[in-house]
């Protein structure tokens, strides 16, 4: 049965749509850099490109610090124990510069090394290391947003993040037109612009942030001194739990460059389908990066509260509005299909194989709308972070990434084969999310009293 608790739809539509766009937002400053890279200089968008899969692998590494603060951090909020929420950002503000300061100093040794695992090509690289010389400032500056928003999250103050992200969007756009092609008489950068462009926006996100955060966000009444001490048992409880999440979060990280490093050796037409197809899969996957996001809030909190037959209840009704939205993105991605291949000017086997990757992720729009939030809101938000964890070991690195290196390299299956196998698991992970969602045992106190 479903909920009839008003206050519910609420908070999770004010949550889920507020976390959705703020995603779009962040999606679209990697998609302007790339527009405007793409008219410069073919070689500069390749080099930022192949940094940006660094980029990606430590995006994932501090929003594991931070989904791991909000698991934990909205169940004491559901107990209105606020002392350990603001002891919980503190420590998440410790783990994410302690993951930024890893990377800086491994490209800063290392930039050469590090980009030749994305590529060969010297031009490309030299360009790439021009990016990477820059942008590695900016990820103390990320790290410390991401984890201070995550933390109003917990209060379900979210607004803040949409409006960051936009003056972020703003910032970078205004930047890149000017210094990538040296525009209104300002210097000719190409790479460079583009880096300057994010660190800058990074640098303005992170102090608007913690000015909301430390003086306008009243709800959680966070001040400097509470950064000053981290409760040690917190810390080891924040150890516990997160370390499945952070081993997930790598295990995905990697798994995705490895996904690229396949689909680059394709042929020219498939490369190119698979860049139209995967533009638009990404602005609409959002919406279930949002609700994920938003259940996970919700379920934690209410674990807190300690109510048992709310948490069923609201388990059951997130299902049903998963499944909603994962019709609703299907039929978005199967629509807009033919419109979108009539803009652009490409050879009938591209278009044909871009028609047929749309409709295969027509379909993976809507089983992943279901099990991704299943497994990454109702049930890590519940407290169990290690399921996740295990599923996607077994199933991306046992299943699909074995069985697409042997369709792509030795059967020599065709690009649409191809692309099924690198995105079954986003069908089949459907099973063992309902069997394990529907049997609750996914539901855990993390808490200490």
């Amino acid at each position: 049965m479903l909920t009839k608790d008003r206050s519910f739809y609420r908070s999770f539509v004010r949550l889920a749509l507020t976390l959705m766009l703020e995603q779009a937002v962040i999606l679209s400053v990697n998609l302007l850099d790339n527009l405007m890279l793409g008219t410069y200089s073919e070689s500069a968008l390749a080099g930022v490109a192949a940094v940006n899969q660094i980029q990606f692998v430590f995006q994932q590494l501090v929003q594991a610090v931070t989904n791991t603060m909000i698991v934990l951090g909205s169940q004491y909020w559901g107990k209105k124990r606020l002392g350990e929420v603001r002891q919980l950002t503190s420590i998440g503000m410790r783990g994410g510069l302690i993951v930024a300061v890893l990377l800086f100093t491994a490209v800063s040794f290392f930039p050469q090394q590090t980009l030749s695992l994305f590529t060969n090509d010297a031009a490309i690289s030299a360009e790439g290391v021009k990016y990477l010389n820059i942008i590695r400032f900016s990820y103390p500056f990320f790290a410390l947003s991401r984890v201070m928003l995550g933390s109003m999250r917990i209060a379900q103050s979210v607004k803040i993040a949409l409006k960051v992200s936009v003056i972020s969007l703003v910032i970078n756009a205004g930047i890149n037109f000017l210094l990538i092609s040296g525009n209104l008489g300002f210097p000719e950068l190409g790479a460079v612009g583009a880096a300057i462009g994010t660190l800058t926006a990074r640098v303005v996100e992170c102090i608007v942030v913690t000015h909301q955060l430390f003086r306008k966000e009243k709800k959680l009444g966070m001040t400097p001194q509470d950064l000053r001490s981290a409760d040690r048992v917190l810390t080891k409880d924040c150890l516990r739990v997160g370390a499945p999440i952070m081993v997930n979060a790598c295990l995905w990280g990697f798994s995705n460059a490895l996904q690229t490093m396949i689909l680059g050796h394709l042929d020219k037409s498939a490369i190119a389908a698979q860049s139209i197809s995967s533009t638009v899969f990404l602005l609409l996957k959002v919406t279930s990066v949002g609700a994920a996001s938003a259940a996970s809030i919700i379920i934690g909190q209410t674990i807190g509260e300690g109510k048992t037959a709310k948490i069923k209840e609201y388990s059951r009704t997130l299902q049903c509005l998963f499944l909603m939205i994962g019709a609703v993105l299907c039929a978005a991605m199967f629509l807009i299909r033919i419109p979108l291949l009539n803009v652009y000017r490409i050879t009938d086997e591209t278009r044909t194989l871009a028609n047929a990757y749309m409709l295969i992720q027509s379909v993976v729009l809507f089983t992943m709308s279901y099990q991704m939030p299943v497994n990454t809101g109702i049930i890590r938000g519940g407290g169990d972070t290690r399921y996740s964890m295990i599923l996607d070991l077994v199933s991306i690195w046992g299943i699909v990434i074995p069985i697409s290196l042997l369709a792509a390299f030795v059967w020599h299956w065709s690009p649409i084969a191809v692309i099924i196998c690198l995105n079954a698991d986003q069908c089949f992970k459907c099973v063992p999310a309902f069997i394990r969602v529907n049997r609750y045992h996914w539901i855990k106190k993390l808490t200490r009293e």
